[in-house]
């Protein structure tokens, strides 16, 4: 009888005008290659966010979508939301 859990991140999708990233992360514990359980977890990337600790897919994404003028946009959008 073993017992597993595997971390995925199983879905990445851009919204929204300043290109927020969102990334769910998929918990999955599965008994003898039988899913027993799943449950999700979900963060969002902001084009001001910090993103070193990210996987290399997001890191990618946060290359091609943040960009300068994204994020000015995004700053001077929070500037203003102040």
């Amino acid at each position: 009888m073993a017992i597993t859990k595997e971390t995925v991140q199983d879905k990445i999708s851009v919204v929204g005008d300043f290109k927020h990233i969102e990334v769910r992360t998929a918990t999955v514990i599965k008994e003898d290659g039988v899913e027993l359980s799943r449950s999700y977890h979900r963060h969002v990337v902001a084009p001001n966010s910090d993103s070193t600790n990210e996987s290399a897919d997001v890191k990618a994404m946060v290359a091609q979508f943040h960009t300068d003028a994204v994020k000015k946009a995004y700053a001077d959008h929070l500037a203003k939301a102040k």
